[in-house]
């Protein structure tokens, strides 16, 4: 991958916690707790990007400072069921916006040699620090469109 696509990559991955709040301004608590066709609520979905995105923050650390690391894939539905998703949004969303910040100023500061990192994630085989970049570039936006469906009713 070259450094312009990295840079439009890392640019929406540092977009993403934006895209996140548009799509929550405004709701209501009945907004956050509806589902439609998705078998998450909005509330929910701000549940799984805190959790997600500390997971995604620890495993780009494994990959910099490990060599080869071995990456544990997790359960989100699981996560889910057992992690009380039911409750306010305010720590979640804050842990979320944290933690994206903080891997957004480490992205800035990687060499093509920490480009070139690389392990094996559990679930997926071979994983680098390039792939990780590719998968959370896109996760924040998907689940804002997300929101905003749920939001609305729509599926």
């Amino acid at each position: 991958m070259d450094q312009a696509a990295r840079r439009l990559l890392i640019d929406r991955y540092r977009n993403g916690v934006s895209a996140v709040k548009d799509a929550l301004a405004g709701v209501t608590e009945e907004e956050l707790d509806r589902r439609t066709d998705d078998v998450w609520s909005s509330r929910m979905v701000v549940h799984h990007l805190a959790d997600s995105e500390t997971n995604s923050y620890v495993r780009l650390r494994q990959l910099l400072a490990q060599d080869d690391a071995r990456l544990q894939g997790y359960d989100e539905a699981e996560f889910a069921r057992t992690l009380h998703y039911d409750r306010p949004i305010e720590t979640s969303l804050a842990v979320f916006e944290a933690v994206r910040a903080s891997s957004g100023e480490l992205l800035e500061d990687l060499s093509e040699d920490d480009w070139s990192r690389a392990g094996t994630h559990s679930e997926s085989g071979r994983y680098s620090v390039e792939d990780w970049l590719t998968i959370y570039a896109d996760h924040a936006e998907a689940h804002a469109d997300q929101i905003t469906r749920a939001r609305a009713g729509r599926p």
